[in-house]
This record gives structure tokens, sequence and C-alpha cells, in this order.
């Protein structure tokens, strides 16, 4: 009989899991440990059955050195269904990974990797030159261009209720009512919430690290800052009812009371 893993000793989760602006959730495999990922999504549809039983789940497989088997990767996918998520593509990456989602009947979807390739981009040197060239003559003189347009934020007078998903591309999104359980509120900029939010609300959904979300009476299923998340059962009891703000400092969501 095949033993069991050992279990992990360290507290670094083996998937890094992140929300879209759609509310399909992004699994980036860091650690290719099957039967630990599988336990770590079992846990979060427990925790959280509303948000995540039978939730759609995009695989990244962007954080490992080398791709997976499509054996193993079919694995995965199994356990992953067993323990209550539903894998339905693969983000895009390398034409390996175009042919192994070919091999496992799996879409590729590119917008769930734009963020991470956005990260760690890093801009190459101007290469040296042996000797300066002589300047260029001055160009003719240009009108200034205008101004650019302000997008103004969306201004939501009503409530959000149960099953209605209210998005705010390139803006900011106020609710002056409340949103409501089962609700959901997207936003690329910031969320303001005059009333109480009960369902779930998503800012910086394109991956602005600088958004936020504030509301006056904190009750939320879940809440979202460039794709971190924590679900109510994460924060603590204190600050449920109250008036809080939310953002992301250092990769990790931050939830505090306003004053």
């Amino acid at each position: 009989m095949a033993s069991r893993p050992a279990p992990a000793t360290d507290f670094e989760p083996a998937g890094e899991l992140k929300i879209g602006q759609v509310g399909i959730a992004n699994l980036r495999v860091r650690t290719l440990d099957v039967a630990r990922l599988a336990e770590e999504m079992r846990s979060r549809v427990t925790r959280a059955p509303k948000l995540f039983d039978r939730a759609a789940v995009i695989l990244d497989f962007g954080g490992l050195a080398e791709l997976p088997d499509t054996t193993t990767a079919q694995a995965l996918i199994d356990a992953l269904r067993d323990a209550g998520a539903l894998p339905v593509a693969l983000a895009w990456g390398s034409p390996a990974n175009a042919a192994l989602a070919e091999a496992l009947d799996l879409p590729v979807l590119s917008k769930f990797r734009a963020q991470y390739e956005n990260a760690d981009a890093v801009t190459a040197p101007a290469p040296s030159r042996a000797a300066p060239e002589p300047a260029p003559p001055p160009p003719a003189a240009k009108a200034a261009p205008a101004a650019a347009a302000v997008e103004p934020g969306l201004v939501q007078a009503g409530s959000v209720r149960s099953g209605q998903q209210l998005y705010a591309q390139n803006r900011d999104l106020t609710v002056l009512s409340s949103v409501g359980a089962g609700a959901e509120v997207i936003s690329d900029g910031s969320i303001h919430i005059y009333g109480p939010l009960r369902g779930r609300a998503l800012a910086g959904a394109q991956g602005s690290a600088t958004a936020r979300i504030f509301c006056r009476s904190f009750h939320a299923e879940l809440v979202a800052v460039a794709g971190h998340y924590k679900v109510l059962d994460d924060i603590p009891r204190e600050l449920h009812g109250k008036a809080v703000q939310v953002w992301l400092e250092h990769d990790e969501l931050k939830i505090a009371a306003l004053e």
C-alpha cells in the first residue's frame, strides 16, 4: 500500500489563488503536489461553500520551473474536481503550455497571466555607443496635445441585489445603497459603498495594487484587491458590521476600521 505524502511543514500554500474580474478564480500552482493542492482547495470550499463550491478555476502553471506532464496535470484536474472546484482552462503560457491544454482538451485564457507578466517585466538597458552621434535638428513646433478626457466614476444609486453583478471598467465605483448577499461589485479602481456590504467586492480587478474598498457596514462574503482576497471567516469579528477600509500592502490584504 502506497504511503501517504508527509504533511507540509511550512506555512506557504502550494497554490496561490486569486480572483479575476469576472469572478473566475486563478490557481497559480507554486508547488506541484496534487494531494496538497486538492486539500487546500477542499479547505476553501468547506470554509466558504457559497464562493468556492463548483467554482470555475483557471490553472496557471507559470509559477513552476517546468510544466507537468499530461498524466500529472489530469490527476490535478481530477483531484480539484473531487475537492469541489471545476477547472475550466489553462492560463496563457508557452507553446508547450498550449500543447498541454490541447492534450487535456481545455481552452487557454490569456488575461489571467497579464498581471504576473507585467509585474515581472524588466526594462532592458539602452545599448552603449562607441561615440556620441550628432544631435538631430530640432523638430518643428507642434501644437500642445489636448488634455486626456477623465473617465468619471460609476455611481449606482440603488441597491445591488442578490445575483446581480456590477462592473466599473477603468474607473472607480460608488454604490450609494447596499450590496446584497450573493451580489458582486467589481471595479478596476476603488470601490465606495455607503450602505451594508453583504456580497462580494473586488477592487483593482485589472491588477491595480493601489485600489481600495471603503464601506459603511462590513458583512462581506469576500473582498479582494488586485486578486488578493479574504472571506468573512478570515476577518476578525470585531470588524463585522463596522465601517472599514480594505487595501493591499506588500501583497497582503489589510482590513481596518475607519476612524
